[in-house]
């Protein structure tokens, strides 16, 4: 009996000295993590790129700033020394963007030097000239698009009917952002959610789906607009259509025709 007592003592003792050092191992794991990100904090704001300096660099915002027309919002680029230091001296460096390459959020821009050749001394005096040799390099830019995009004001549930309250829009680097993102509050005015948006999220087409309002074999008026007049005729639908989407009609003469339909279930012609 004796010895049992003193084996179930042992047991507890043995279980909080394990309790203890759980604790501890604890507490030293969650410090050695803090004194990692801080390190690693240090170490990233000594990592900082170094903006390019020299007389490549307006070539090469020129250049981007070119290639980057007809993107919406403003243009915000920076462009960083390569990692294999300052570009070499070139009188006329040509920009370029490797096969394939976008315009959008980070991006690597060839830099090409054709060289010079050395022109012969006007003077017997003058030190002779250095020929600039050929090279290429490879420079780091962000190409930031800040433009305003849609986001939902509220959670949004699968099948709920949009209406204009429901988003507001918002400011932002359009390349740090899901591709597609809806730009326009009034894209979204009756549309259906198709999956759950959640609050303050960015929304894309492929969340939603228009209110069908045109079924397939349908009659529908079709309306003409142009200057100074405004015809309409009737047609059947070839297939069921939701606001805004694209439609073929077959009109009472036998020609196809195509138009964009409307919420009261009409179709505009588009030439």
């Amino acid at each position: 009996m004796h010895l049992h007592r003193q084996n179930r003592r042992q047991s507890r003792s043995f279980r909080t000295q394990l309790c203890v050092l759980l604790r501890f191992s604890v507490d030293l794991l969650a410090a050695v993590m803090s004194m990692l990100l801080v390190a690693n904090h240090s170490y990233a704001s000594t990592q900082r790129a170094t903006p390019l300096s020299g007389n490549a660099l307006p070539i090469i915002k020129a250049f981007l700033l070119n290639q980057a027309a007809g993107l919406p919002g403003k243009i915000v680029i920076t462009v960083d020394t390569p990692m294999s230091g300052a570009l070499p001296p070139c009188d006329a460096p040509e920009p370029f963007l490797p096969s394939g390459a976008k315009v959008w959020g980070r991006v690597s821009v060839g830099i090409r030097c054709n060289g010079v050749l050395p022109v012969a001394a006007t003077s017997i005096n003058a030190p002779a000239p250095q020929a600039q040799q050929a090279w290429t390099r490879y420079v780091p830019a962000y190409v930031a698009v800040i433009a305003n995009y849609v986001v939902a004001t509220r959670a949004i549930n699968a099948g709920e009917t949009l209406r204009a309250g429901d988003f507001s829009l918002h400011e932002g680097d359009l390349s740090m952002l899901p591709p597609n993102i809806l730009t326009n509050v009034e894209q979204i005015n009756g549309m259906v959610a198709l999956n759950r948006i959640a609050l303050g999220a960015p929304v894309r087409p492929e969340l939603l789906r228009g209110v069908v309002v045109i079924q397939s074999g349908q009659n529908v008026k079709v309306m003409a607009t142009g200057t100074g007049f405004v015809a309409s005729t009737e047609g059947r639908a070839m297939t069921s259509a939701a606001i805004g989407s694209r439609l073929q009609v077959k009109t009472v003469s036998g020609q196809m025709v195509s138009g964009k339909v409307r919420a009261d279930g009409s179709v505009d012609l588009l030439y």
